[in-house]
């Protein structure tokens, strides 16, 4: 089953006319919004999060997903890799083939999703509230001290 949640957004009729053409309206479930809770639920039971982006800000969904141990396959534009790292696989948003065989893959290899499980709960951990404000701090106390180049000392471990 593939199940969808989110609002009506891009191209949002036309995939629903394409499961109603294919006949897979018993296959693929449109859940619009979901509260937090729902969204765990869904996080937490997937056999894969597939989160082909072409683009995004940073990239909260893959890590959410990471967080409740759902194997992840999102795009590799954007900042999407610097946000998953090495704990999900990366395809070309674009290439429906690739994210296809990304799919598959998954599904058939048990220890590849157990891998990419483990590995997103780490990397999940990473990012938390309290390390984003040290590193928001840190950019303030260094523009306050008359920096401007913040390549690498911007982020304080």
């Amino acid at each position: 089953m593939l199940a969808i949640a989110g609002g009506n957004g891009w191209l949002y009729e036309e995939t629903q006319q394409l499961v109603r053409d294919l006949k897979l309206e018993k296959k693929v479930h449109f859940l619009g919004r979901v509260t937090d809770l729902e969204l765990i639920t869904l996080y937490s039971l997937a056999d894969v999060f597939a989160f082909p982006s072409f683009f995004e800000g940073f990239g909260i969904p893959p890590l959410e997903a990471m967080a409740c141990g759902a194997p992840v396959i999102t795009s590799n534009t954007s900042s999407l890799p610097e946000v998953v790292g090495d704990a999900a696989l990366q395809v070309d948003p674009h290439n429906i083939e690739e994210l296809t065989h990304a799919i598959l893959q998954l599904l058939k290899n048990e220890g590849l999703r157990e891998d990419l499980r483990q590995k997103g709960y780490l990397r999940a951990q990473q990012f938390t509230w309290e390390r984003s404000a040290q590193k928001m701090l840190h950019v303030y106390q260094q523009l306050y001290a008359g920096q401007s180049n913040f390549v690498s000392e911007a982020d304080p471990q």
